[in-house]
């Protein structure tokens, strides 16, 4: 018998029948003798309702009070699933983030936790019960109740499984998996049986909506298997594991493209000490991410600097760097909204060189000039015209045989 943590969003309980749905699922796992903690979230679209309807009351509400009628959402999937549960004859109890010992810090909106004291739900569990929790909300040591901002579900039941020492925490979307890239730009994308969490968290910052990042960080921390499974299947899904636990090391184990970028330049910079670290203070001090950063020499004694952002950040950070280029003596700024980012990410590429190069090669042969590039030790990344995103993403995937099972010898 193993303790498992299973997860179901929004579009899993969107509604009553899938809610019913979602209760068959856990009845069935209940019946065969493992332990159950459920983790939910918000029924469909309820919280973007509950955020407009705060609207219709203040432009600048009280973070207190959102977090408040926020994590109303998650209550009402709770009560229903428990609900579910037991016209199945299941015993089965509901529990806010606060009832099952969610502390987290004093913060609105993006709280992150504490410390989880299971006291309550072990001894449910004890008991014969499947516990079902309000995923995205904690309580704050003065009683206030707090969110857990973007991915908040996700978090909660990572961290209630590492908290219950659970044996398997599955993670139930609207996906069968991981795959090799998005089925939709890919349509020969292969699902994986298993990959790393560094390589989960590339991909998951690349633009994969699969998890959040927080949650697989906190996976990996506490060395935690995730199963991403899909809540209308019963498919065995792709477990989420340390890289030195994998059974095969692919080179590339995903192709992604991410079109929410834009590139900034700022042309002419004077070559001096302190230049670089004004410019991208400025960016930290507007909650603006950079993500790819490349100088080049103009001159002896200037550079160009460009960058990408992401596009929703682009205006801000133009404002910023217009700024920044007045108080240095730049010459001027650029900026392009017409590009996309293209990846590639494996665990297995420190160990194969070329695997650049293979990259490089598949983007030319299909006419498709680089703009910009990042390495690291198990990414490769490139700035592309955005129009040919799709194009860039089918032919590198074909050039390292993604659709295929690879299992390369390593020394």
């Amino acid at each position: 018998m193993a303790l498992i943590v299973q997860k179901f969003g929004g579009t899993s309980v969107g509604n009553s029948d899938r809610l019913k749905h979602v209760a068959k699922r856990v009845a069935q796992t209940k019946l065969d003798g493992h332990d159950v903690v459920v983790t939910v979230s918000a029924m469909g679209k309820t919280t973007n309702g509950l955020v407009s309807l705060m609207a219709e009351i203040s432009n600048n509400p009280s973070p207190r009070e959102l977090d408040m009628l926020l994590s109303t959402g998650e209550q009402v999937s709770v009560a229903l699933l428990a609900q579910a549960l037991q016209e199945l004859g299941v015993p089965a109890l509901s529990l806010t983030g606060w009832q099952a010992g969610i502390m987290t810090e004093p913060v609105h909106g993006n709280a992150p936790i504490l410390r989880i004291d299971a006291t309550r739900v072990r001894e449910l569990l004890d008991q014969g019960f499947v516990v079902v929790l309000a995923g995205f909300q904690g309580v704050s040591e003065s009683g206030a109740i707090t969110t857990l901002g973007r991915g908040g579900s996700d978090t909660t039941a990572v961290a209630y499984a590492a908290a219950l020492k659970a044996d398997f925490c599955d993670i139930y979307t609207d996906v069968d998996g991981v795959y090799t890239a998005d089925p939709r730009v890919v349509p020969e994308a292969r699902m994986h049986d298993e990959i790393s969490y560094d390589e989960m968290l590339e991909l998951a910052s690349l633009g994969a909506k699969v998890l959040h990042p927080r949650s697989v960080e906190y996976a990996k921390h506490v060395n935690l298997f995730l199963r991403v499974r899909s809540s209308f299947n019963l498919g065995t899904g792709t477990v989420i594991k340390g890289v030195d636990q994998l059974e095969k090391r692919n080179p590339v184990s995903g192709v992604a493209a991410d079109l929410n970028q834009a590139k900034l330049a700022i042309l002419s910079v004077p070559d001096q000490p302190g230049t670089a670290a004004l410019l991208f203070s400025a960016l930290a001090e507007a909650h603006i991410d950079v993500d790819m950063i490349i100088q080049s020499v103009q001159g002896e004694s200037t550079n160009d600097i460009a960058f990408t952002v992401a596009e929703s950040d682009l205006m801000r950070a133009k404002s910023v760097v217009y700024d920044i280029a007045q108080k240095i003596g730049a010459s001027g700024v650029i900026s392009d909204a017409d590009i996309a980012k293209v990846s590639i990410v494996g665990a297995g590429m420190i160990n194969h060189p070329g695997t650049a190069a293979t990259m490089f090669s598949a983007l030319a042969e299909a006419g498709i000039n680089i703009q910009m590039i990042s390495t690291s030790e198990i990414k490769v990344s490139c700035v592309i015209e955005r129009s040919r995103a799709q194009d860039a993403a089918q032919a590198i995937h074909r050039a390292f045989a993604l659709d295929q099972e690879i299992v390369p010898t390593f020394a």
